[in-house]
């Protein structure tokens, strides 16, 4: 048996046994090849409170003034 031939068997054993998987969990995702398709919705922007911009601001200059401080 050529190699070629065994490796198309095993996938599409790989591919049957996905299917029963899937039939099993009642998960009917199933696997395409390629790149997934692009989502026409664009995704929702999150936004940041003024608080919570001063917390990460005031982190950022404590790890600059640590960093400095080791550096010299």
């Amino acid at each position: 048996m050529e190699t070629n031939q065994i490796l198309l068997e095993i996938n599409s054993e790989i591919q049957r046994l996905e299917q029963v998987k899937a039939l099993l969990t009642g998960n009917s995702f199933h696997r395409t090849a390629g790149r997934p398709a692009a989502s026409s919705a664009a995704p929702k922007k999150r936004h940041i409170s003024a608080a919570g911009r001063a917390r990460i601001a005031e982190a950022q200059r404590k790890r600059w003034a640590k960093q400095k401080k080791a550096a010299k």
